[in-house]
């Protein structure tokens, strides 16, 4: 009889080994590598540096703009922001005082250049995006 045990209890062995498998295959890879995207976080007008909300001013101004990239297209390449045709998003920099190169800030902003429908705020040049509550 145990032999007959030991040979029922070798297919729940490998289903346990394969669960904890998956499992560490699932904790090794973030969910944005794996395809997933995940909502990115918000962040308020007020809660932004000085110079993002004079960069999101001058946007909704229409400039002028201290960069000549400044209102290129940001091609969302990495799918962080939400899906949309090509030419839909635009990045503006925002300046870091100390800095003399443009830095790792950016507003991106999707829809019409000086009315858009929505912008986003990275500090980390395109790793993490927050999307401006106006």
């Amino acid at each position: 009889m145990p032999a007959r045990l030991a040979a029922i209890g070798r297919p729940f062995a490998a289903l346990a080994l394969a669960a904890i498998a998956i499992w560490v295959l699932a904790a090794a890879f973030p969910a944005h590598a794996r395809g997933h995207r995940e909502a990115p976080a918000e962040i308020a007008v007020g809660e932004l540096p000085p110079e993002a909300r004079e960069t999101l001013a001058r946007i909704h101004a229409g400039g002028p703009f201290p960069f000549e990239r400044d209102g290129i297209t940001f091609g969302n390449r990495e799918r962080s922001l939400p899906l949309h045709e090509r030419g839909y998003y635009h990045e503006y920099t925002v300046v870091t005082p100390g800095l003399r190169t443009r830095g790792a800030r950016r507003i991106i902003c999707g829809g019409r250049r000086s009315t858009p429908d929505a912008c986003w705020y990275t500090d980390d040049h395109y790793r993490t995006f927050r999307r401006i509550r106006e």
